[in-house]
């Protein structure tokens, strides 16, 4: 991972500048200064000191000397925020954390995060875990009866990739994956994740169709929605928030386009918040919400972020994922044919 960007926090509260760091350097940011207005030191005002400042004083008629300092000296832009962050476990913060990215953008542009698709190293293909025999009846569909969204980020692929290398051949799912990556590095990425199993991926651009047995990823330079049948269609605008895909509006339009067929999400290892928003309202409509433990990811704070908000039922490593999986299918299908009539 490559940082260029350095950031400097100020705030009069030691819990807010604790917030304020916090989430910066969750997206990937440098944070090289978090301190109150008192104990600004001048060399932070010096040329190419920092790329930018973030601001928040509950009182600036306390700090309105400092101000005027940290205006007249200060060769960095100032973000002033606008209102004091509610706790990590607030439902309302994910969204706070949101608009504090989205302005951290706008000023500094995106964290570089490098993802090294060259590294994941071949390897002996992982214990591939046993075929339950309720899969072994079951025909091929046109039409995806379970769909399940993965979303990653930075670490994210490698985790992903042991995910797949897990499961068994004849999983009746299919996959849209919503990773944060330059796109021009897709193909590359459809290579690298079935390389070693029997997972059919393809990007998921417009007009393709969700199939049990394939992972489609979706497209970075347009926003996908679904329909009905599992057909993939472009939105024709640009995806929602700072990065893209957006894993939350993959999650949201899954739910909205495919109904019953929208079956769970996965989030695995990756860096900010994004799938908190969407992943909460997923869990409340009954679908399971699962998220790679810290100990395993690369980088925890975006499976961490939707940890804490409460939805996470299950967590573990990829292989631990997959085994959850495979046992929640095995059961749907158990019940589905208990409560089918003998002929």
């Amino acid at each position: 991972m490559t940082t260029t960007a350095r950031v400097g926090v100020i705030a009069d509260s030691t819990l807010q500048g604790h917030l304020l760091s916090s989430a910066v350097k969750g997206q990937g940011y440098q944070v090289v200064v978090n301190t109150e207005p008192g104990n600004l030191e001048p060399r932070w005002f010096a040329e190419n000191a920092l790329d930018l400042w973030v601001v928040d004083l509950s009182s600036e008629d306390r700090w309105q000397d400092f101000l005027d300092t940290l205006l007249e000296e200060a060769s960095a832009p100032i973000l002033f925020c606008d209102g004091q962050a509610p706790s990590r476990t607030d439902a309302h913060y994910p969204r706070w954390e949101r608009r504090l990215v989205t302005k951290l953008v706008d000023y500094i542009g995106k964290p570089q995060l490098q993802e090294r698709l060259d590294i994941i190293p071949q390897r002996a293909p992982k214990a591939r875990i046993p075929e339950p025999r309720e899969f072994q009846a079951i025909l091929p569909a046109n039409r995806p009866q379970r769909v399940w969204v993965l979303g990653a980020s930075l670490g994210g692929p490698a985790a992903v990739k042991d995910f797949l290398d897990c499961l068994p051949d004849k999983l009746p799912v299919a996959f849209v994956l919503a990773q944060h990556i330059d796109g021009s590095f897709l193909d590359t990425l459809c290579g690298v994740l079935s390389r070693d199993n029997h997972t059919r991926c393809k990007v998921g651009v417009d007009g393709e169709s969700l199939r049990h047995g394939e992972l489609a990823i979706a497209p970075v330079e347009y926003a996908i929605s679904f329909r009905h049948d599992g057909r993939i269609q472009s939105t024709g605008q640009d995806w929602e928030g700072p990065y893209a895909p957006s894993i939350d509006q993959v999650i949201q339009n899954v739910s909205d386009g495919l109904g019953e067929q929208a079956s769970g999400a996965i989030l695995f290892s990756g860096m900010g918040n994004d799938g908190a928003i969407a992943a909460p309202k997923l869990a409340a409509s009954g679908r399971p919400v699962w998220a790679q433990s810290s100990d395993t990811c690369a980088c925890s704070s975006q499976p961490d972020s939707v940890r804490e908000t409460g939805c996470v039922t299950f967590s573990g490593s990829p292989e631990q994922l997959a085994q959850q999986l495979v046992e929640q299918v095995r059961r749907e299908l158990n019940n589905a044919e208990s409560l089918t009539p003998d002929a």
